[in-house]
């Protein structure tokens, strides 16, 4: 498959995904967070679903949650521009409090109805490898419920073309405590350090 004719399924894909009503989170969301980056793109970054400032802006990880990402992807050695990043769940969920959205955790069954969409994504992208970020995009990214805590750094074969690695969602290092963060985003530059040499590889057309 050529560049353009990858670019050309992906603006597809995401004008569909922008009508999509496959579960009840497209209500109260401003619109759908597809993803963005490179097509295709040797490295697919996987998070929960996009924040307050994502759902307004349209785009992911733009908000403190990706500060976190970027800073940590600088460590790493690792270009944001060459990687494609996105969300298991491609709709903000939140309950209202007064004029602040709180994020909610995306269920099973949201999961489920948006992974027809990170599916489609994976086979426009192509990644050599996706990052898993948090227990939500594992589950996605997997199909089924994946312990971070035991699985965090591996890299694992999805099948003979794509690996995953799983790691931590970076906010949840914005929710430790001051002394705790730093040492916590260590290990997360660390996980990112193992993801660096897949940037290098692309697909051939």
């Amino acid at each position: 498959m050529t560049e353009q004719a990858s670019q050309t399924q992906w603006h597809a894909a995401a004008g569909e995904a922008a009508h999509c009503r496959a579960c009840e989170l497209w209500k109260p969301a401003t619109q759908t967070v597809f993803g963005e980056g490179p097509v295709p793109a040797p490295l697919m970054f996987v998070g929960e679903q996009p924040g307050d400032k994502e759902d307004i802006a349209g785009r992911p990880f733009v908000g403190p949650a990706g500060r976190v990402l970027d800073r940590a992807l600088a460590e790493a050695g690792i270009a944001r521009d060459n990687a494609y990043v996105t969300n298991a769940v491609k709709h903000f969920k939140f309950v209202q409090r007064g004029k602040i959205r709180l994020h909610q955790k995306p269920n099973s069954v949201e999961i489920k109805a948006c992974r027809t969409w990170l599916v489609r994504q994976r086979e426009i992208v192509r990644p050599r490898l996706i990052i898993a970020m948090g227990a939500t995009a594992a589950q996605s990214v997997f199909a089924k419920a994946v312990p971070i805590g035991k699985n965090r750094g591996r890299i694992a074969a999805l099948d003979e073309a794509t690996s995953a690695l799983v790691t931590i969602h970076p906010s949840y290092i914005l929710r430790m405590d001051d002394a705790d963060k730093e040492r916590e985003f260590a290990r997360f530059v660390e996980d990112l350090k193992r993801a660096a040499p897949f940037a290098q590889e692309r697909r051939a057309a």
